[in-house]
């Protein structure tokens, strides 16, 4: 956030905006992002839709629970292995960054070592013993 303030203020008020600023906002804020998702996994924080979950039986709210983690599983498991090769032609390629030549392909890695762990989060979730009693706010899948 300090970047962007005085990225900001520099262009309003001098005319000048800091070099690669930017690009370190899309690095840091990938950064972020992608660092969260296996502790937002983790912890069950997703969006979830849970209307009908009253007019279902445990058991079939334990299959849907397991269902929507293996299908979780599966696409940040899928992102990562695209992500990883990715990362491959980016360090063969030696992509980088426009303005101030920072690498690409070792965020690109990143993005694909935290995506395998949701990845895993989720697959843990899906064989994981159903919880004791009803599953509380940040606790639904």
């Amino acid at each position: 956030m300090a970047l962007t303030f005085f990225d900001v203020g520099g262009r309003k008020l001098l005319s000048n905006s800091i070099t690669g600023s930017l690009e370190l906002t899309e690095l840091l804020m990938v950064a972020v992002i992608f660092a969260a998702l296996p502790l937002v996994s983790l912890r069950g924080e997703h969006i979830v839709f849970d209307s009908l979950d009253g007019m279902l039986g445990p058991k079939l709210r334990r299959l849907l629970k397991m269902l929507v983690n293996l299908l979780c599983a599966a696409a940040m498991l899928g992102l990562a292995w695209l992500m990883w090769r990715t990362g491959n032609d980016f360090a063969g390629s030696g992509e980088t960054t426009a303005q101030l030549r920072i690498p690409k392909y070792p965020f690109i890695y990143g993005m694909s070592v935290l995506c395998a762990l949701t990845g895993l989060v989720h697959l843990s979730h899906a064989a994981a013993p159903p919880a004791d009693g009803a599953e509380g706010e940040g606790g639904a899948l």
